[in-house]
């Protein structure tokens, strides 16, 4: 794939200061446009070998465009805090919103692309890590970002003599490391990693741009035009970005489902109550306390039909746990800075450390529930959601997270029965609202989309629990159970493989 860049392309220096200023201009009014618009990012990932030019490139373009709606972005070794979450975790977080521009010097490539190099994984899981980013790249370019990535490249030679030249100026000899001449070693070894890396990644959506970075003026007009012929086009096409990426719900042809099937009518006499409640809650203090679950975080997520009593669920689990130790998380209609980020970048703000515990109140389910029942999405979107919501389960999961999530269904009748009752006595007021009453009138739909919803995203390592709620003693008592449940087999499988 590098062979375009070995052939010494050159700008002469009159040719760059003749195109330099047309180019300023047109990309600032680009991305004034952009901003002007605000309905999607720009990310641009800046990789390659050592002394190819990347950070002088970064800066030409700070200088070309108007650096308050740019923000750089530069990974080193991850801290405390990011070492304890899932490896994309921290990228995740530095996106940058609709109508900006990002730029991420040493993205998530760089880090699997150097323990390749040293040997520290291996081929099948370095491949798992290309699959992966290919899924992310193709989530953010499913959300609308424009993703463009530049690869900078040079030969051996040339990249032997680009770092004498910079150790032997000043003013740029601080760029040459001790690791700078140690990853020349390497040379060859990043060639066939990279190699294979940009095939398996130079995807449709976002394709890798190989440049030669022998030539200063070449390298920095080569990217500068190439950023604004991107984002001028993108700019103008005015079709739907969105397209299906999953095949269409099929209508089942029987009354039978996850949910009919349930036996609604299970109930726990008050003392049964007490005596497990108060078992479950001290087998879940005790576990959240062992040593081993400081290798893990939990992380629960709680949905239902409204009145459920995820609310009163939810207060029996925070009833056996150490205040400092959790959080929770009541999820509502997306703010403006929600709203300018992909769509599962507000819960990945709230994944717990290790050690630690997050309580959802709602979940990133709410795109294949109420959105799509609301039509507060298009239909490709929550079509897309089963997948990417998969993708997110899956990376928390093989980050040595452990995820419970909650259905509680209860019937209709008993969900009226609940809304008068909390119209007829005061204290209870606050927890009915009119869109209570509307959602009733779609319960039809809401009931097909969670049927949906589990046949979907039901998957070995996050499956769902429903719960039988028209009786609230009998599902708080399943909840706390299966949460003891569900760490108890995980700690044990962990302490099986160390």
């Amino acid at each position: 794939m590098f062979e375009s860049a070995e052939l010494g392309h050159t700008i002469d220096k009159e040719t760059f200061k003749a195109e330099v200023p047309k180019l300023r201009e047109a990309l600032l009014e680009a991305q004034y446009e952009l901003r002007e618009k605000g309905n999607f990012p720009v990310v641009v990932l800046i990789s390659g070998v050592d002394g190819a030019g990347k950070g002088e490139t970064i800066n030409e373009l700070y200088e070309w465009m108007d650096p308050r709606y740019l923000s750089t972005l530069a990974f080193s070794a991850p801290s405390d805090e990011e070492a304890e979450r899932p490896f994309m975790w921290r990228y995740w977080r530095a996106l940058p919103p609709k109508g900006r521009m990002g730029i991420f010097a040493g993205s998530w490539y760089s880090i699997p692309i150097h323990r390749r190099i040293d040997g520290e994984i291996d081929q099948a899981f370095f491949d798992q890590r290309i699959d992966q980013f290919n899924r992310f790249e193709a989530m953010l370019v499913n959300e609308g970002a424009l993703v463009l990535k530049f690869w900078f490249h040079l030969s051996k030679d040339g990249q032997k003599t680009r770092l004498k030249a910079l150790e032997k100026d000043p003013r740029t000899a601080w760029r040459v490391t001790k690791e700078s001449w140690e990853r020349l070693k390497t040379y060859d070894k990043l060639q066939d990693v990279a190699s294979h890396l940009l095939r398996m990644t130079n995807t449709p959506w976002a394709p890798w741009i190989v440049v030669e970075g022998t030539d200063d003026r070449y390298r920095s007009l080569t990217v500068g035009k190439m950023i604004l012929d991107a984002l001028q086009k993108r700019l103008a096409d005015t079709r739907d970005q969105n397209y299906p990426v999953a095949p269409p719900i099929f209508p089942k042809i029987d009354a039978l489902d996850v949910l009919t099937a349930l036996d609604l009518e299970q109930k726990l006499s008050k003392k049964d109550y007490e005596t497990r409640l108060a078992k479950a809650q001290g087998r879940l203090a005790e576990l959240v306390r062992s040593p081993e679950f400081g290798k893990h975080s939990l992380i629960l997520a709680f949905e239902g039909a409204d009145a459920a009593g995820k609310g009163g669920s939810i207060r029996r689990i925070a009833a056996a746990l150490d205040a400092r130790q959790y959080q929770i998380v009541p999820i509502a209609a997306p703010t403006e800075e929600e709203r300018a980020q992909p769509y599962l970048w507000r819960f990945w703000r709230h994944i717990p450390r290790n050690g630690r515990a997050t309580i959802f109140d709602r979940t990133w389910y709410g795109r294949v529930l109420v959105e799509r029942v609301e039509g507060f999405c298009s239909e490709a979107d929550w079509l897309r959601a089963y997948a990417e919501i998969n993708d997110f389960e899956h990376e928390l999961v093989a980050d040595g997270a452990i995820i419970v999530k909650f259905w509680l269904q209860i019937s209709k009748e008993e969900q009226f029965r609940r809304f008068k009752e909390r119209e007829d006595i005061a204290f209870k007021r606050f927890k009915i609202t009119e869109e209570d009453w509307r959602n009733r009138e779609k319960w039809d739909e809401y009931h097909q989309a969670v049927c949906d919803m589990v046949e979907r995203t039901s998957t070995g390592a996050a499956p769902w629990t429903l719960v039988e709620a028209n009786d609230k003693n009998f599902a708080r008592v399943k909840v706390l159970e299966t949460v003891c449940a569900r760490l108890e087999a995980a700690l044990k499988d962990k302490k099986r493989h160390d």
